[in-house]
């Protein structure tokens, strides 16, 4: 039995004692909230981190809409939907199902570049919250979470939302940026292009245009002093610089119309017997046609190509073959299967190409170095380009190869496939 005085302090003594508890109840609920923030606050970096890094890396961020959506309604219980404006000139997308009044806040959110609705200076009775798509000086879209009423979210998940949210909006921006980046160098590699063409054009068509105009107006003026002779070799003049610049439009045409985006071939089953057959009839009424060999593999299977870009190919490599070959020297057109592909070779005998100029000779208006020849090669520097824009379209490659006893070889190797069907065929 404990001594009165003790007795007399019991109460008190309990009464401290459940004060204790409660004091570190108390401290203990306040760690355990304050963990339980920490991780949370850990977890929406973590998840703001990973959709950061998803928008780096995304070239197309507009896909990756819907995993913006689900982030969004997983930090607040809530569906959401979103319009997105994802580059310039383009449509506006429109994702998740807003009626009528939720796509006009998303086009006011997204015209005024600020959040609306709970928890916002802006319209806050509004029953819906709409956060903008912010770039570095506009905004590329709205999102909004539907159904929140006068409940606005909490402080750190309204932040994290609209975090996320400036994450896409810098994405879409950035595309943006890039698409008009890259527009702008189209056009002005195209603007390039085109004055190199006007000042190839202007130069090289002088040299024939004059000897054309010599030669007629010699006829028109002199006929009756002329022998028939003469006449023949002013007519043979006329008819060669007319060849040569028709050769020329049609480089120059081609070049311009392979360069622009979307070019469509006009493709079909095609021998290779008849595409060389024609090149070679078109070399032959040449005054050097006739060192002009060739040799066709039998029994080669049909080639699915253009055959109209094919003869120009051939036609363009053969006459660059004959300009920079010695006049004595044979020039070859090789057709052979190469694994997968037809080899198409056209092969010289002359003083080669330096290899500082085998990359350079394929660009438009580049005609190597050309110290070797005591008469200048007419041409502008086209039929290469014009050649390498042929074979690219056709999904095959155009190389310079050089030969063991002097010369080049052009090799052009274009896939060899079956037909598409029907179908493929129509689209």
């Amino acid at each position: 039995m404990l001594p009165r005085p003790l007795i007399q302090f019991l109460p008190w003594i309990a009464t401290g004692s459940l004060m204790a508890l409660a004091w570190v109840g108390w401290q203990l609920r306040g760690a355990w909230e304050g963990l339980r923030a920490a991780q949370r606050a850990a977890q929406l970096e973590r998840a703001l981190r990973e959709f950061g890094d998803l928008m780096r890396d995304a070239d197309r961020p507009e896909v990756h809409a819907h995993e913006l959506l689900l982030a969004l309604s997983a930090v607040a219980g809530m569906p959401a939907a979103a319009l997105l404006r994802p580059s310039c000139g383009e449509a506006d997308i429109v994702l998740g199902e807003p009626d009528a009044n939720a796509l006009a806040g998303l086009q006011l959110c997204a015209e005024s570049g600020r959040a609306l609705g709970p928890g916002t200076a802006h319209h806050a009775g509004e029953p819906d919250l709409y956060m903008p798509l912010r770039g570095r000086d506009a905004a590329l879209g709205a999102v909004t979470l539907r159904g929140l009423g006068d409940q606005a979210l909490p402080a750190d998940h309204l932040a994290h939302a609209q975090a996320l949210c400036d994450q896409m909006g810098l994405a879409l921006q950035r595309r943006c940026v890039q698409d008009q980046a890259r527009r702008a160098g189209e056009l002005a590699e195209t603007q390039s292009t085109r004055n190199a063409m006007l000042a190839a054009i202007s130069h090289d068509y002088r040299t024939p245009l004059a000897t054309i105009m010599g030669s007629a107006s010699a006829l028109q003026t002199q006929d009756e002093r002329l022998t028939p002779a003469q006449r023949r070799e002013l007519a043979g003049r006329i008819v060669d610089e007319t060849a040569r610049l028709v050769r020329l439009t049609d480089n120059t045409l081609q070049l311009a119309r392979l360069g622009a985006p979307g070019v469509a071939l006009r493709c079909d089953l095609e021998s290779a017997e008849e595409i060389v057959g024609a090149t070679l009839r078109r070399v032959r009424r040449r005054p050097d046609g006739a060192r002009v060999k060739s040799r066709v593999e039998p029994a080669l299977q049909l080639l699915w190509c253009d055959a109209a870009l094919m003869s120009q190919l051939l036609d363009n490599l053969v006459d660059n073959a004959l300009k920079y070959s010695p006049a004595e020297a044979m020039v070859e057109l090789v057709v052979r299967r190469v694994g997968g592909e037809a080899l198409f070779a056209v092969r010289d005998r002359g003083p080669g190409i330096a290899p500082a100029w085998r990359d350079r000779v394929f660009d438009a208006f580049q005609r190597g170095d050309l110290a070797a020849f005591s008469q200048r090669p007419a041409g502008a520097g086209v039929g290469l380009a014009v050649c390498r824009a042929i074979a690219d379209a056709h999904g095959g490659g155009l190389s310079l190869r050089s030969r063991g006893h002097g010369g080049c070889s052009f090799e052009f190797r274009l896939p060899l496939r079956a037909a598409p069907g029907l179908a493929d065929a129509a689209a």
